[in-house]
């Protein structure tokens, strides 16, 4: 039987939409954070391509904390 930590893991490495990842995202982010939203995250995806391996799959744990630094230090510009 697998545990929940063990699933946690696993859905966190999977690929998802922009819209799943935003929705995932808006639910775990801390107050403090400016919260996703579809222009948003389409200009981290333009400013960091290489992080991405397909143009329309996100993933929690590849993206979650590079989003999170990169929104929060240009939250006055976007």
């Amino acid at each position: 039987m697998r545990n929940r930590k063990y699933n946690d893991l696993e859905k966190n490495q999977e690929t998802v939409s922009l819209a799943s990842f935003m929705e995932t995202y808006n639910k775990s982010v801390p107050e403090s954070f400016p919260v996703a939203s579809i222009k948003t995250l389409k200009q981290f995806q333009e400013t960091y391509p290489s992080l991405f391996k397909k143009e329309g799959e996100w993933c929690i744990d590849r993206h979650r904390k590079r989003f999170m630094d990169w929104s929060f230090s240009n939250r006055k510009a976007i």
